[in-house]
């Protein structure tokens, strides 16, 4: 379950960091904190399928592809 946080997380940093989205343009768009959005990043904590959907949306790209 670790590695697909991991995943997750690499994949997230690597979208946002491509098209110069910050982790507090996301907290701000989904309404937590900008060490949550650090956490999904880092692997230390798994988002639900409902926040995974919200952090797809607001770097523009489908929740498969944050998955992958």
């Amino acid at each position: 379950m670790k590695s697909e946080a991991k995943k997750l997380g690499k994949n997230l940093k690597r979208i946002r960091t491509g098209k110069s989205i910050s982790q507090g343009d996301i907290a701000r768009l989904l309404s937590v904190s900008r060490s949550f959005v650090s956490n999904v990043e880092n692997g230390k904590t798994n988002p639900t399928l409902s926040t995974i959907t919200k952090l797809a949306n607001a770097v523009g790209v489908s929740s498969d592809e944050l998955l992958k």
